[in-house]
């Protein structure tokens, strides 16, 4: 033994003596009186190191205390140890732990620990304290099954994340004094059920950043309902839970109602787009038209001239019109010009082609822009209302002054040298949108301040001001997706360094010029774009208040790491292509230079995202919008020109007559055929025909064009198993479910018709013309047309060419994949089904189905071996986009909660019967006509089948939410027996009378609801006012919310008014004329206004004791009225007294400051100034707060 161990050991004994003292065990009989000891302990002094426990191998409880112990050592001898204190010493690691495989309680506080580690054996483990550590991290704890108390207070953790989720039996968790600020961070405890006890700032600890954040008690017993105590508080209480549970659901409604309000909007622009297009469109389709009927008769003529060859059968111009009419000298003088003026036709038609083509691209860009724009709106509300309004983005108008700020700002930052090789000449801001985030201010100002009480910082409360710029940030396309980027920035801020895996950044990269920030973005579009050189047109920024306090140039050579610049808070480079000697270098004084720069700024804290700056930039040589006025009429004026001059070309076909009866001789005429069974080719283009009666006769008929005629059904082509040709193009032709016995059909041409189904159309081709090789279906209404293509390859599998485009194998084999997939198999179930058995907490505006989808992986694979009653435990279903067109295969699915079969070819509500426990069904942009089928569905309370073809509501279950958006409702008779309902949006339907708010005067729990978009806000003056008198428990109306001075002013106007609506509701129809008597005693009554008198123009009686009337206004003008009695009412005059006249509209201006119709007079002082937030602005106020 060398000097230096006998010298620790004889120290070790020292240690072991007085560790024995101070538990009253006398060192020399610590072997024989050890083994039983079950506790020892050891407080603040003379026990550095944790030795000589092998003394005590039945030891269960080991405690110490303030020692400057700095490893755990030494149990491997103590296999019972239950509990362990090792806390207030030195630790900087946990370890030493590996036998102690009994421990139930371990306290490892005020230590210097900065990892959780080495826990993975501790399953039995229950209590854990790590507070008052240095701790960033949670992690190491997913072993821990059984634990139920963690004290991870006073640490320096961000983020919780899912690193709990493991440790089911938590019932206390403690994580106050540390740097979480976001309220996504509290949400996965959610999935903590046994949480009883949560700390997030108790009395102890300095409180985390998220708990100074409106909603913060609200959030978290939301998502925790089950805790006890939050913050040493007691929240046991059944009313402040349901208060919270209140809040969040409303809070949920109103951004639901947001988003729907985005959505409207994408759906007004594309309606808007869409009959732009159809403008657009008119002249092209009209000039394609005209040159396609002419090309065609110069066919029909050429055919007749060339003769027909005798075998074969075809038309001789099949083969003669790609003939070159300089070289071919089989043709007569005739036929060349033809050929000539069927040239220069086509190359017409190639022009008119391409100018639709662009308008088509036009539309798409346009829809894709406006799409971008609703999604982004969506994922900002949807980040509003998971952050409970703590972050917020203010959409910037105009009128404005932070909107012009940002704007000149932007322009003055623009450099146009910096732009000539792009070809850019000016720029132009589009949207301001202001950040509103309150962690993140909290943030930069704590940060702030800091450096203000900090004296080696060189910051003071002097000069900080002006180490204060506004400055640019762009995102990289490169290394992260822009939108996702800005939303985590505008949400998070800018990340610390290391924890952006994906941008592995050393500091936050910002500018004080466009050009620089873009200049990474510009390049990639144009790297990657194969379009237009304007690709890159629009474009954002997030512009941020920074703070570059002490700054200094980056060392030429050196990597840009904090390190090498110490005491210095951000760096920079100057992009000047020439350097300005005059120019102050003034370290830290961003305002005096104007040089531009690329700055580094290393802590992000000192970077506060302000402004989303939208914007585009102007060409020099910008080429006309497709949809401009003047591009249109210069195209429209060229191209009548340049077609005249084409049509005219010789020769000038002679009209034919049209042939108005088909009759056996102008068959024979038509054929140039002397008997009709040797008519094999037949051309009836150009007629007038609607019928082709009797075709069928034409037994060896193999090529028949009926173009341009009047065709809606082709029934009469049918049955000719010979026909192998036929051209049914521009005619009004709206289904093929005509076509019958068409066995040899090799091509067929159905352009320019009506055709909309494309499922049943192909159904009808591959049936009864299970030979066809040639499809053109172009310019048709098809429904989806996107996935037009798709589906007819996927059912017509013998094509080989379809819209004028080769079939490839690929391309098929993908069709014939996603065809399998459009039934309910069981294999569709097992992938698309879920088995949670409640709504996850989540501030989520998803439907359950798909809350659960994204959230939860299916409960079984497909290569698992399934129970027998595996159906049974499905209670979640999304088949969103298969191409469905029947619920087949789900009676069997008894215990089925929420389901979605969204974006589909449903058109009968069936096959549901099954699905007694359905609670929530979404059929969304389906086919369906009728909701026959629901009404056995007792538990089903939400429904949504917006975008289908529904024309009434009837035999509805008992739904408290039901949405039927952009469907052919025309009366909402059928919805008072909802008695539950509080929600309804019913916008874009065909309501056009006021009585069909009567049927809503019922429902006593409605609070939402929109009609925005039917004839009914046009046709009934007051509208607004109108609906809130008759249903005053509404909340929001058509996307706004109800504020109390139009509930009054309701009050006002319609209160006490007779009128038709009021005697259809007392009597119960509105059959007006056949009313003869009337008696309406004790109705509040004050105004009659039983308009138009007409309508009632056999009311002989009418009784109106015991009301409010003053005068016979009204009355006056019942042209028939014989006996009128109006005892006890207010009667004063025969007519109204005279008042200064208003109109009804007046009326309601002086009344509503909010009706939509703007101020009408100065003389009274608006209120808009002083409105509370949220009524109008789209911000939570009133019911929503």
């Amino acid at each position: 033994m060398t000097h230096s161990e006998r010298q620790k050991h004889r120290g070790d004994e020292e240690v072991v003596k007085d560790l024995c003292a101070a538990n009253g065990v006398s060192y020399e009989r610590a072997a024989q009186d050890g083994a039983g000891l079950r506790s020892l302990e050891a407080f603040f002094s003379g026990f550095p190191r944790m030795v000589g426990l092998s003394l005590f191998p039945a030891l269960q409880q080991l405690t110490v205390l303030g020692q400057d112990v700095e490893h755990v050592e030494g149990l491997q001898d103590c296999p019972l140890l239950r509990e362990l204190w090792v806390a207030e010493c030195r630790l900087t690691v946990i370890s030493g732990l590996q036998s102690c495989l009994q421990l139930r309680k371990l306290y490892l506080y005020d230590n210097d620990i900065s990892e959780i580690a080495n826990l993975e054996s501790q399953v039995n483990l229950e209590v854990l304290w790590l507070n008052n550590n240095r701790i960033a991290r949670i992690q190491g704890l997913n072993t821990l099954q059984s634990l139920k108390e963690l004290n991870l207070a006073d640490n320096i953790i961000e983020k919780i994340g899912h690193s709990l989720d493991h440790n089911v039996s938590l019932e206390n968790l403690n994580l106050s004094g540390n740097k979480i600020s976001s309220f996504k961070e509290l949400t996965p405890l959610a999935s903590l059920l046994h949480l009883k006890e949560l700390a997030l700032m108790d009395p102890t600890s300095r409180p985390n950043p998220v708990c100074l954040l409106f909603n913060y008690a609200t959030h978290v017993l939301f998502h925790a309902p089950g805790l006890r105590r939050l913050d040493t508080y007691d929240v046991s209480g059944r009313q402040i839970k349901e208060a919270a549970e209140s809040t969040v659901m409303k809070k949920m409604m109103y951004y639901n109602m947001r988003v729907r309000g985005a959505q409207r909007t994408l759906a007004e622009t594309r309606r808007s787009l869409t009959e732009r297009k159809g403008i657009l469109l008119q002249f092209p389709e009209e000039s394609v038209r005209t040159l396609t009927y002419v090309l065609k008769d110069l066919e029909r003529e050429l055919a007749w001239l060339t003769p027909q060859r005798s075998a074969g059968g075809e038309p001789a111009f099949a083969n003669s019109v790609n003939s070159d009419p300089d070289t071919d000298d089989s043709l007569g003088p005739v036929e060349p010009k033809i050929l000539l003026k069927m040239e220069k036709l086509k190359e017409r038609l190639r022009f008119w082609t391409g100018r639709l083509q662009e308008i088509e691209a036009w539309f798409e860009q346009e829809l894709a822009q406006a799409t971008n724009t609703m999604r982004r709106t969506v994922r900002f509300l949807t980040m509003e209302l998971e952050s409970v309004g703590n972050v917020r983005l203010e959409e910037g108008s105009a009128t404005d002054s932070w909107f012009s700020s940002c704007s000149d700002l932007l322009l003055s930052r623009f450099s146009h040298p910096d732009y000539k090789k792009h070809g850019v000449a000016g720029v132009k801001v589009n949207r301001v949108v202001r950040i509103h985030n309150s962690a993140l201010r909290l943030r930069f100002e704590d940060k702030l301040h800091a450096l203000l009480a900090t004296e080696d910082s060189g910051v003071t409360s002097k000069n900080y001001r002006r180490c204060l710029d506004h400055l640019f940030y762009a995102a990289d396309p490169e290394r992260s997706s822009e939108e996702d980027e800005t939303l985590s920035i505008v949400e998070r801020g800018f990340e610390p360094v290391g924890q952006n895996q994906e941008l592995l950044r050393e500091a936050v990269p910002l500018s004080n010029s466009l050009s620089v920030c873009e200049q990474p973005r510009i390049e990639y579009v144009l790297r990657h774009s194969k379009l237009r050189k304007d690709t890159f047109r629009n474009g954002q920024i997030i512009v941020s208040k920074v703070f570059v306090g002490q700054s200094m140039p980056i060392k030429e050579g050196e990597p840009m790491d904090e390190k090498i610049y110490p005491n210095v808070h951000s760096v920079y480079v100057n992009v000047d292509p020439k350097p300005r000697a005059a120019l102050s270098e003034a370290p830290g004084d961003p305002s005096c230079s104007p040089r531009r720069r690329r700055w580094f700024v290393f802590d992000p804290e000192l970077v506060l995202p302000e402004y989303i700056l939208y914007f585009e930039y102007l060409f020099e040589d910008q080429e006309e919008d497709v949809a401009s006025a003047h591009h249109t009429d210069q195209t429209s004026s060229n191209g009548v020109f340049a077609d005249r001059e084409a049509v005219d070309m010789e020769p000038v076909l002679k009209a034919r007559p049209k042939l108005l009866v088909l009759d056996d001789k102008n068959l024979l005429k038509a054929a140039r055929a002397s008997v009709l069974s040797q008519i094999t080719v037949l051309n009836l283009h150009g007629n007038s025909l609607s019928r082709l009666k009797g075709i069928s006769r034409l037994t060896a008929l193999r090529h028949l064009t009926i173009s341009f005629n009047k065709f809606s059904r082709l029934d009469d082509v049918s049955h000719m198993p010979g026909l192998e040709f036929l051209d049914a193009s521009f005619n009004q032709v709206e289904t093929l479910q005509g076509l019958r016995g068409l066995g040899k059909l090799t091509q067929l041409h159905v352009r320019w018709n009506r055709l909309s189904n494309a499922r049943e159309e192909a159904a009808a081709l591959r049936k009864h013309a299970p030979a066809l090789l040639h499809l053109d279906a172009r310019h048709n209404c098809w429904k989806r047309p996107a996935a037009v293509r798709t589906l007819i390859l996927g059912r017509l599998t013998t094509l080989t060419h379809l819209d004028d485009v080769m079939v490839t194998e690929e391309e098929a084999a993908e069709a014939a994949r996603v065809a399998a997939g459009t039934q309910i198999t069981q294999a569709s179930l097992l992938t698309h089904s879920r088995a949670g058995a409640e709504r996850p907490r989540s501030l989520s505006l998803l439907p359950t189905v798909q809350l659960l989808c994204v959230l939860s992986p299916a409960p079984w694979g497909l290569s698992r071996e399934l129970e027998p009653n595996w159906t049974s435990k499905i209670t979640a279903l999304n088949l969103d986009s298969q191409r469905i067109s029947k619920l087949i295969n789900l009676e069997r699915l008894e215990n089925l909660r929420w389901a979605s079969f969204n974006d589909n070819d449903i058109s009968k509500v069936e096959g549901l019967g099954g699905c007694v426990r359905l609670e929530e069904l979404s059929l969304n942009d389906n086919s369906i006509s009728t909701l026959t089928g629901l009404s056995n569905l007792h538990c089903l309370i939400k429904l949504s089948v917006d975008r289908n073809q529904l024309s009434a509501l009837e035999q509805l279950p008992g739904l408290s939410f039901l949405s039927v958006e952009s469907n052919c409702i025309n009366s909402l008779r059928g919805i008072q027996g909802l008695r539950s309902l509080c929600e309804l949006y019913a916008a874009n339907n065909h309501i056009s009378t006021s009585r069909d708010i009567y049927h809503l005067k019922g429902l006593t729990n409605i609070i939402i609801l929109d009609l925005y978009g039917n004839p009914l806000l046009e046709k009934l003056e007051n509208y607004r006012i109108y609906v809130v008198f008759h249903v005053p428990s509404l909340k929001a109306l058509d996307g706004i919310a109800v504020e109390m001075n139009e509930s009054e002013s309701a009050k006002d106007i319609f209160g006490g008014r007779l009128n038709p609506d009021m005697v259809a509701e007392r009597l119960g129809h509105s059959s007006y004329t056949d009313i003869t008597f009337l008696s309406l005693q004790s109705c509040s009554i004050r105004v009659v206004d039983l308009s138009p008198a007409e309508a009632f123009s056999n009311l002989r009686s009418l009784n109106l004791d015991h009301n409010g009337l003053t005068s016979f206004s009204g009355l006056v003008y019942l042209p028939s009225i014989k006996a009128l009695s109006l005892n006890y009412n207010h009667i004063e005059s025969i007519l109204p007294r005279q008042k200064v006249h208003l109109t009804n509209r007046q009326l309601l201006y002086s009344k509503v400051h909010s009706s939509g119709y703007g101020q009408q007079s100065s003389s009274r002082p608006s209120s808009w100034g002083h409105r509370q937030p949220g009524a109008i602005d789209g911000k939570p106020g009133g019911m929503y707060g």
